[in-house]
C-alpha cells in the first residue's frame, strides 16, 4: 500500500528557481531602501510566501513598499527565468513514474508558478492541479495550502506525501498531518540544508529525483504497514 496523493512544492523541487527568485527579490528590495543580497533573501525567506515576506519587510522598515513592488519583482523574475531557469534534473521522469495522483502546492503566485513550470517544460505534466498560497488565508509554515490541496484533490491528509525543500514547507506539511520527504538537490542547497530538513521532521531526505519513486514506495509501505 502506498500514498493516495503526492504534493510537490514548486521552487527548488520542480524548478531550480530559488537562486533566480532570490536575486529578483534582492535587487527590487535594495532599490526600495531595504539593502539585502540574494543569499540574504534565501536565508530569511526560503519557503515564505511573497505576501508574508513583504509584510515582514514593511514592519522592519516602518513603511509600506510601493503598490508596484510585486509587479517589479514579477517582471525581474520572469526576465531571469527566460534565460536561466531549468527543471530540477530528472524530475520529469520522476513525475511520470508516479502512478498516483499528483499536484503542486506553492508559496508563489499562480502566474509565477505557471510561468516557471512552463519554462521548465513541466506544466503539462501537472496542470490543472496547481495550487497557490494566494488561495488560502495563511502561507507556509501554516498548513493551509497543504490542507487546501488535499481537499481539492479528494485525499485525506494522512494519505498524502509532500516533497519540500524548505523548513517552512516541511513545518507546514507536518502541521497538516502529512508525511514529508525533504529534497536538497537544488542549486540553492548548502551543505547544511539536508540536516535542517531532517531536524524539521522529514521522514527521509534525498538529493536525486531518480530516487523519488522508490523512496515513496518504501516510506508508504512502512507508514501503512499496520
Amino acid at each position: 500500500m502506498s500514498f493516495d496523493l503526492v504534493i510537490f512544492d514548486c521552487d527548488g523541487v520542480l524548478v531550480d528557481s530559488e537562486v533566480i527568485s532570490c536575486r529578483a527579490h534582492a535587487e527590487t528590495l535594495t532599490r526600495h531602501g531595504y539593502p539585502i543580497t540574494a543569499d540574504g533573501v534565501l536565508k530569511r525567506f526560503l519557503g515564505v510566501s511573497d505576501r508574508e515576506a513583504r509584510q515582514i519587510v514593511e514592519i522592519e522598515i516602518g513603511r509600506r513598499l510601493p503598490d508596484s513592488f510585486e509587479a517589479e519583482v514579477k517582471q525581474a523574475t520572469l526576465s531571469f527565468y527566460a534565460d536561466d531557469l531549468n527543471a530540477i534534473a530528472h524530475v520529469g521522469d520522476a513525475i511520470s513514474a508516479l502512478a498516483m495522483p499528483k499536484c503542486v502546492a506553492s508559496s508563489g503566485t499562480p502566474e509565477k508558478i505557471r510561468h516557471g513550470l512552463s519554462c521548465a517544460g513541466l506544466y503539462d505534466q501537472l496542470a490543472p492541479h496547481i495550487f497557490s498560497a494566494t488561495q488560502v488565508k495563511r502561507g507556509k509554515p501554516a498548513p493551509d495550502i497543504f490542507l487546501f490541496a488535499a481537499e481539492q484533490m479528494g485525499a485525506r491528509p494522512e494519505r498524502c506525501v509532500v516533497i519540500e525543500d524548505s523548513v517552512h514547507g516541511v513545518t507546514g506539511a507536518r502541521a497538516a498531518g502529512m508525511t514529508v520527504l525533504g529534497f536538497h538537490g537544488g542549486s540553492h542547497c548548502t551543505a547544511e540544508h539536508e540536516d535542517s530538513l531532517r531536524k524539521a521532521g522529514t521522514a527521509a531526505t534525498f538529493a536525486d529525483m531518480r530516487e523519488l519513486p522508490g523512496l515513496i514506495d518504501r516510506i508508504g509501505a512502512g507508514a501503512f504497514a499496520d
